[in-house]
């Protein structure tokens, strides 16, 4: 008997799983109104059946699949009931009021004029008459002896840097290394490809504070619009970056299997950032060259994973969950690598193509 290469097992099962979606809506649909929820309910059955199928002969997968959809369905209207039912028991703690605004307020204030100070003189002098005086780029360019161009990317510059300090001052803290402010500025003027030039993504593994000034640096400046970044670090955030991921893919065009699959292999992905780093994001891109796909990021900052070849492994799992995991998620999108550093985290990089493989 011909040895069957086992890659193409895992894709013909990918492929398997896909043809099943058509038939896994109707009956979701069948039972759940809500679209948003339908659609939750068709990948979680998906991600199921895809752990299952190198069990499962290839002719019983439409039958486990049907009762696998019953089963989600059914599962999700008990936890709904036992959720209403003890709903009265649940004490609603309301937030506290907020801080005062007026001390709020000075203190913004104050935190702004000293970030300032830190910029150059020329930098600060530009950009307040521009920002204040209301100048223009052609004015300002004959004032310097330069194009309207080159100051329109020196006032980006110098946005950047003033958020990067205002951060500083607001916080009270001095970067601890030297590599820290580039990363920063990197981030906070959306430039990609400075980002890559000072490794700005093992950086924010290595260095707690610039990890948690990104947060508000990241989609600022000059960033691309269509980027989305989803925070992961609840079960409620899975959803969330499932929901981003579908949103893009069916802007770019995509087939509603391939949305189906896309979504699923973010799911898996967003899930263990949950249950093993704690703490993560995850980052949906268009990408339009050499033709149209979608690109997704998850980086998180945990202890990483030992062996990333074992992990990649087809059946392994470290947790009694679908089980679907990495080596799922690697069937269901192109591209797929991992970057683990021990004690550091874990970077997950996926890219889908729209059409054919």
């Amino acid at each position: 008997m011909e040895a069957v290469d086992p890659v193409d097992v895992a894709g013909m099962e990918s492929a398997d799983v896909a043809g099943l979606i058509p038939l896994v809506r109707r009956i979701v649909a069948a039972r759940v109104p809500d679209q948003a929820t339908a659609d939750d309910l068709v990948q979680e059955t998906l991600a199921r059946v895809l752990a299952a199928a190198g069990r499962v002969e290839p002719g019983m997968l439409e039958p486990y699949a049907i009762v696998t959809a019953r089963n989600v369905v059914t599962s999700m209207w008990r936890d709904a009931d036992r959720q209403r039912r003890h709903l009265h028991r649940v004490v609603d703690l309301r937030p506290s009021d907020a801080p005062d605004e007026g001390v709020l307020a000075s203190e913004d204030r104050a935190a702004v004029a000293e970030a300032l100070t830190r910029l150059s003189d020329r930098d600060r002098a530009t950009l307040l008459a521009h920002e204040v005086s209301g100048q223009d780029t052609r004015s300002l360019a004959a004032e310097l002896g330069s194009t309207a161009g080159a100051v329109a990317a020196q006032l980006n510059r110098t946005r950047a840097r003033l958020r990067v300090e205002y951060l500083l001052v607001s916080e009270r803290v001095e970067p601890p290394t030297e590599r820290c402010r580039p990363v920063l500025l990197a981030i906070s003027g959306g430039d990609r490809r400075r980002q890559r030039e000072v490794d700005a993504a093992r950086h924010l593994l290595e260095c707690d504070l610039c990890a948690r000034l990104s947060e508000p640096l990241v989609g600022r400046g000059r960033a691309r619009e269509d980027v989305v970044r989803v925070p992961v670090r609840t079960d409620a955030d899975i959803v969330g970056a499932r929901q981003a991921a579908r949103e893009v893919a069916t802007q770019l065009g995509f087939s509603p299997t391939d949305i189906t699959l896309i979504a699923t292999a973010v799911s898996e992905i967003a899930r263990n950032i949950v249950r093993f780093a704690d703490a993560g994001e995850i980052v949906v891109e268009p990408v339009e060259q050499p033709r149209t796909g979608i690109s997704i990021v998850a980086r998180d900052s945990g202890p990483g994973i030992p062996d990333v070849e074992e992990a990649l492994r087809d059946g392994y799992s470290t947790y009694r969950g679908l089980g679907l995991g990495l080596p799922g998620a690697r069937r269901l999108m192109d591209e797929f690598a991992v970057l683990s550093e021990s004690g550091r985290g874990v970077t997950v990089t996926m890219t889908k193509w729209r059409g054919e493989r």
